[in-house]
């Protein structure tokens, strides 16, 4: 599928619940964050995001995702109803081509980063790739990743996400000179607001977080000048099966993302 055209230069949003537990809860995502983006600054492009597979899990008994063929369909579907451009994860290369052909973005994990033939299988099947910077990168070392997309001989637009790093066992930081460092390495800088407040492991058999920071994140985001937020949401997160300590209510998202859109107008990306 080849909608990646897009809308380049336009600041982004990226939304959606973590992985896709229904399709109902993508779709009811879906539907808030649509009524969101329309109410944002002309020109903002929202994107939806979910993953069919959750394979980096604290427990090896933890929810890992419905599996490609019944997610990308459900990622086609949010496509279908919202006319909206959409992204999912893949873990594996094989992967690559089988959902490239349902959503318009491929994402690498930030545990995968540095996984040179998952790198160059995305690279070779979808016009644009986003690349979650791992936890524990240099921001500069990031140049490898995007030359191993690049290298695949497809893509043409490389997106570098900082989701935070490591601060010593259980904690995550936000160094915003990464967002400038990653600028001069890809075409887009995008800071995932939610995942940057995870707790890895930090509850039991699962990883907490702390969301009572995320509007606040996001507004120094758009402050510094990245080219997109990721937020992840849920209709009901304390039910979420994944990172329910870290995705936003439908209601908290419209107050973040707007928040943030505020302190985005006059911004220097240069």
């Amino acid at each position: 599928m080849d909608r990646a055209a897009g809308c380049a230069g336009k600041p982004l949003l990226i939304v959606g619940p973590c992985g896709i537990e229904s399709r109902e809860v993508c779709m009811r995502v879906a539907e808030a964050a649509s009524s969101v983006a329309g109410d944002l600054p002309c020109g903002v492009e929202w994107i939806f995001k979910s993953s069919f597979t959750k394979d980096n899990r604290t427990s090896a008994g933890a929810w890992s995702g419905p599996g490609p063929e019944e997610g990308l369909r459900v990622l086609e579907e949010v496509h279908a109803a919202f006319g909206v451009r959409t992204l999912t994860d893949v873990h594996l290369p094989e992967q690559a081509l089988l959902a490239a052909g349902s959503v318009d973005v491929l994402q690498v994990p930030a545990f995968l980063c540095r996984q040179t033939s998952l790198l160059e299988a995305v690279g070779a099947a979808s016009a644009v790739v986003n690349v979650k910077k791992g936890q524990f990168m240099d921001p500069e070392n990031m140049r490898g990743a995007v030359a191993k997309v690049r290298g695949g001989g497809r893509c043409g637009e490389v997106w570098l996400t900082e989701r935070g790093s490591f601060f010593g066992y259980g904690d995550l930081v936000v160094d915003f000179r990464s967002l400038g460092i990653m600028a001069g390495l890809a075409d887009r800088v995008v800071l995932d607001v939610t995942h940057s407040l995870q707790k890895p492991g930090a509850a039991g058999g699962r990883s907490g977080g702390d969301r009572r920071f995320a509007a606040h994140l996001a507004r120094a985001g758009a402050a510094w000048g990245v080219d997109g937020l990721f937020v992840e949401a849920h209709p009901d997160p304390a039910s979420a099966r994944s990172d329910a300590d870290t995705m936003l209510d439908l209601r908290t998202l419209r107050e973040v993302v707007l928040g943030a859109f505020r302190h985005w107008e006059g911004v220097d990306r240069g």
